[in-house]
């Protein structure tokens, strides 16, 4: 599991990028496209959690994280 790419987006989601495994809270496995990045919501008003669905455009989520 090399090559894993997160990166902060300001006023939106953390987008993960490469080879990885997705799970839950428990430790089960959680569907995703292979090979395609995803968006993790960080606003908390998704509906469709843990990925980001673009409703911290309407819920006044801002965030610009600097390294």
């Amino acid at each position: 599991m090399a090559d894993i790419s997160v990166q902060v987006l300001d006023d939106g989601p953390l987008l993960v990028t490469g080879e990885f495994d997705l799970q839950d809270g428990s430790g089960s496995g959680m569907t995703k496209d292979e090979g395609r990045p995803i968006a993790l919501c960080r606003c908390g008003a998704s509906e469709n959690k843990p990925f980001c669905d673009g409703l911290h455009k309407n819920c006044g989520f801002s965030s610009s994280v600097k390294a």
